[in-house]
């Protein structure tokens, strides 16, 4: 029996449940974030966003491949707490047996360490806001890092010892990212490097 004649709402205001809307997910032609039940279609991004990431990620690969640990870019969807959210960061980081959840192929992951958006100007209220939101209820969460695709600016939240999370930002490039998380310090200029404009 094939599935029901339902389609993603056009508009993120209608109520999707978390069941739906893995079931939807497998068949769609395009990827969906889901968030307390409203799912948006995700855009592609511009050749700077995939610089940027690209650019971390080949300074953070070394150090990752040393702890036993890996990143994947953009395709390993995110699962957070009581299934109130499913996202697909920019860059996903987790160390030693990568928890999935779902039956549903993709099925998600549930134990990241370090979670990278690269930002732009229709996604940063996004990514600030209602997904750090979802993001820091995920228990094994250390580090949270923003990229702003559109200036040299970088903003980082760190799990503490006693559960606070510390902001630090910078748009200084001659800045040094402290990724504890993943015991790995990234020059921001290195971030930056061979992109126009910047």
């Amino acid at each position: 029996m094939g599935l029901p004649a339902f389609k993603f709402p056009e508009e993120p205001a209608a109520y999707v449940s978390a069941d739906d809307y893995l079931r939807l997910e497998t068949t769609a032609e395009t990827r969906h974030e889901y968030a307390n039940g409203r799912v948006w279609a995700m855009a592609g991004a511009e050749m700077t966003h995939n610089d940027i990431n690209y650019n971390l990620n080949q300074l953070i690969g070394p150090k990752l491949r040393q702890r036993g640990c890996k990143a994947n870019m953009s395709d390993l969807r995110v699962q957070t707490k009581n299934r109130s959210g499913y996202l697909y960061p920019d860059t996903v980081v987790v160390c030693g047996t990568p928890l999935l959840s779902d039956d549903v192929k993709p099925r998600s992951l549930t134990n990241p360490l370090l979670i990278v958006e690269v930002t732009s100007a229709s996604t940063a209220e996004r990514d600030h806001y209602e997904k750090f939101t979802l993001y820091r209820q995920i228990d094994s969460l250390r580090q949270y890092l923003m990229l702003s695709s559109e200036e040299v600016h970088a903003e980082l939240y760190t799990l503490d010892d006693v559960g606070r999370w510390i902001y630090t930002e910078t748009r200084d490039p001659a800045a040094v990212l402290d990724l504890s998380s993943i015991s790995c310090q990234v020059p921001l200029a290195e971030v930056y490097h061979g992109l126009n404009g910047f």
